[in-house]
């Protein structure tokens, strides 16, 4: 009866009506998941079914609704390892409050979904622990950092899964993937219990195969936490509410000029992005092409800069004295350097260390302080087109998924890939990513971006052009194996 393409909304009432069990759903996607997750190494530890039973949830709104949760989100008694030898012993202690508000609307986790170490990647290659494949075609990235979660919904192994972005680590794997993946207002979600890479741009993010889906996890994460600082005094929203398949009356849509006139783009993705552009023409947007020169040309520098430097400060205590690995030597000197050395991958090293130079004597005010100047002028250009638009749109990728191995030699090249989503990253403005087409057998993705705590109006745009759409409704045939 039950079927890898069944959504949140069709298994709640299923369940809702007892023509199944909670229990069958979370038996029937763990079973899932024990067939498929080694051949997509999407999964770093999936939990012993016999675990779970005693916390099968009888009532809220997620429950029996059963997902996978991104290793560096805290899972109480749970490992934490942020994809890294660094913390490969470690266990949480508690849940972080996404957790603890997706189990409260009664969610049951089936594991810890793979990811770049600390979040550093863009192609799932850069895990202690092997890289995710991509459901569409095995030889090609899924996307990062949050690669497992991407791949494990992208196959039908679980309804959702909760992801984190600080770069585009949410929306770029559902581009590659053809999943909703959102990016909330900085401060939306709670950032507790969140394992730090860039404590400025982190945030949690869901990701399914429907808007509307995407949207119940989101409003069961909203809300003030009183643990997270960065928290914003907003009450808990339901993101559901109001969704049509017609848009907004009056809707102005910009859509980012130099993401059509960029050399960058690959030429596949243009040609879906502008029957997307007339796609919402078509159904009564009007339509506005804005040039934003500074968030193309400094975006990424920017970025660059400002989350390079925090991943040197947050990751500055991993040096085996307090948690995590701790590898013996005969001095203190010699136990921290060999300690991070061997327990630290190369694109965190690489990171780091380019982290304390920006950071160092005689550079921080030269890079650092200069960026986050630029960071301030990227925010204004952002304020000025929201003053002519509702949202605006753009690819959410310059590329479609890069084959497996191609790009860990050429770091550069992964980092400019992201130019369409660290820059509202940068400034903690929300966007949501949705399928807009596939070509060679991958899908495209693109995005609306919006003004702070604009979600429930991105979702509306989101879900309206989806409806309009079959791009959701479509599966990687290689994991249907069940229906």
């Amino acid at each position: 009866m039950l079927n890898p393409k069944f959504t949140i909304r069709t298994l709640q009432d299923l369940i809702r009506t007892k023509r199944i069990s909670a229990d069958e759903v979370i038996t029937y996607y763990h079973t899932r998941l024990e067939r498929h997750t080694q051949t997509l190494n999407c999964a770093i530890e999936l939990f012993d079914r016999t675990s779970l039973a005693p916390h099968t949830p009888q009532a809220g709104a997620l429950a029996g609704i059963p997902g996978l949760i991104k290793d560096n989100i805290c899972q109480n008694a749970r490992g934490a390892s942020a994809g890294s030898l660094m913390l490969k012993n470690y266990k949480a202690t508690y849940d972080a409050t996404v957790v603890s508000r997706l189990k409260n609307a009664g969610a049951v986790s089936l594991g810890r979904a793979n990811m770049d170490e600390f979040g550093m990647g863009s192609s799932g290659e850069h895990s202690a622990y092997g890289p995710t494949k991509n459901p569409w075609n095995l030889a090609y990235s899924p996307g990062g950092s949050s690669s497992g979660s991407a791949a494990a919904v992208a196959a039908g192994l679980v309804p959702w899964a909760l992801g984190t972005e600080t770069g585009g680590s949410v929306r770029q794997p559902a581009a590659f993937c053809g999943l909703v993946g959102l990016y909330p207002t900085y401060g939306r979600f709670s950032r507790s219990g969140l394992i730090a890479f860039c404590s400025s741009f982190d945030q949690a993010g869901p990701l399914t195969k429907t808007v509307y889906d995407n949207a119940l996890i989101a409003s069961q994460l909203s809300g003030k936490d009183p643990k997270d600082a960065t928290s914003l005094a907003l009450d808990p929203q339901d993101f559901t509410a109001g969704l049509a398949p017609t848009l907004p009356a009056g809707t102005r849509i910009g859509v980012l000029k130099e993401s059509l006139e960029s050399d960058g783009v690959d030429e596949r993705i243009k040609k879906s992005f502008q029957e997307a552009i007339a796609s919402l023409e078509k159904m009564g947007a009007t339509i506005e092409y804005i040039s934003m020169p500074l968030l193309m040309q400094y975006g990424i520098s920017v970025y660059f800069v400002l989350s390079r430097a925090e991943a040197a400060s947050n990751l500055s205590r991993y040096d085996g004295t307090l948690y995590g690995t701790r590898i013996p030597e005969h001095t203190l000197k010699d136990m921290y350097i060999t300690t991070r050395h061997d327990s630290f991958g190369k694109e965190v090293q690489r990171r780091i260390m380019m982290g304390n130079f920006v950071l160092s004597a005689g550079y921080k005010d030269a890079y650092y302080t200069k960026a986050q100047e630029v960071r301030d002028m990227i925010r204004a250009e952002y304020n000025e087109a929201f003053k002519r638009v509702d949202a605006l749109i753009s690819p959410t990728t310059a590329t479609l998924p890069f084959k497996l191995g191609d790009t860990v030699h050429d770091p550069l090249a992964v980092y400019m890939a992201d130019c369409f989503t660290v820059p509202n990253c940068i400034t903690g403005l929300p966007a949501i990513s949705i399928p807009c087409g596939f070509s060679d057998g991958f899908p495209i993705g693109f995005q609306f971006m919006g003004p702070a705590y604009s979600e429930a109006h991105l979702y509306k745009l989101a879900y309206a052009f989806e409806q309009a759409h079959d791009y959701h409704t479509q599966y990687p045939a290689a994991f249907m194996d069940d229906l």
